[in-house]
């Protein structure tokens, strides 16, 4: 297994872990209570973080034949 695809567990300990410990509603961020915003934070970030695996995974750098 590539070491660039360890990069995808990030993503689930956010969600997951995460979202154990940021299960509260009185601090709002940006008008959405702090559970709903740290879902929509981590939606953001995989799809970053899914971009830097798909750019630097050498199986897209050989391209089509």
């Amino acid at each position: 297994m590539k070491k660039i695809y360890w990069l995808g567990i990030i993503p689930v300990l956010g969600f997951v872990l995460g979202a154990l410990f940021s299960n509260t509603v009185t601090p709002y961020v940006l008008g959405m209570p702090f559970f709903h915003f740290w879902i929509v934070l981590w939606s953001l970030l995989t799809t970053g973080i899914l971009g830097v695996i798909y750019k630097f995974d050498p199986a897209n750098q050989e391209g089509d034949i």
